[in-house]
């Protein structure tokens, strides 16, 4: 299969849902969690209960996130982000379900209520007890001249980064958005996902069974691709960008760049 086709597939679907793994981000520099030289082989997983529960795990998780080891913040978006970009900005895409952490598609011009970020984001943190959203940079200036741990300007409460974390229950609201717009979709994209961690692999399959067609872009097999209408094995930002140039060349044609 080939980019061509991929092209034809977007230029012929109404309302896109885009899908994102890790894949999509590597290119920008940001690692992945599970491959070799990935996060989680460089460094443990830090369970939600031992960060309640142990302040020498939750010192240890504050400084990873300050001193940016996990290298999940501070790069740029690379081409297949602003490809992404230009889909939504087109009325093509309706929305980005992500499993990344890392803002990117934010940062690429994606509007943030259209970024379903199912495990959160690596770029703030929130208060565990009241909601209330906190900026590293703020955090870290306190953290550096007192020491102290990070704690809820409002309420007092422990403030995390806002990911979610090993043994955190999945937020419902991302989720039910994100089976709301697969249902809705003609057309489930998924990009540089190994579609292996549940339940965000089951989207793909939820959007099949009501009537879209899947396309699945990723550097290696997935276990969907017995499953999908298109798959290709490929780099993913310059197969992105091509793909989505040549879609809105056929469709639309140049005006499409609005």
């Amino acid at each position: 299969m080939s980019r061509q086709a991929l092209a034809r597939m977007i230029a012929d679907a109404n309302r896109i849902v885009v899908f994102t793994g890790a894949g999509i981000s590597t290119e920008s520099g940001i690692p992945d969690f599970r491959s070799p030289g990935g996060v989680w082989s460089r460094m443990k997983p830090i369970y939600f209960k031992d960060f309640i529960s142990d302040i020498d795990k939750r010192r240890e998780a504050w400084e990873r996130a300050f001193t940016g080891r996990a290298g999940w913040t501070g790069r740029l978006p690379n081409i297949g982000h602003d490809a992404i970009a230009r889909l939504v900005r087109g009325g093509r895409a309706s929305a980005v379900i992500t499993q990344n952490v890392d803002n990117l598609h934010q940062d690429s011009g994606v509007p943030a209520d259209q970024v379903i970020e199912l495990h959160g984001n690596a770029s703030f943190a929130t208060c565990l007890e009241c909601g209330l959203r906190h900026e590293l940079a703020d955090l870290k200036s306190v953290y550096e001249l007192t020491g102290d741990l990070p704690s809820c300007r409002e309420c007092g409460g422990i403030v995390k980064t806002a990911t979610i974390s090993f043994g955190q229950p999945m937020p419902p609201e991302p989720m039910m958005r994100a089976a709301e717009h697969s249902k809705a979709c003609d057309l489930f994209l998924v990009l540089g996902s190994s579609l292996t961690v549940y339940p965000a692999s089951a989207f793909p399959m939820h959007a099949k069974r009501h009537g879209a067609s899947v396309a699945i872009v990723n550097r290696d097999p997935t276990e969907l691709d017995q499953y999908a209408d298109f798959v290709l094995h490929d780099e993913l930002g310059e197969t992105v960008s091509q793909a989505v140039a040549l879609a809105f060349a056929e469709r639309d044609g140049t005006a499409a760049e609005t």
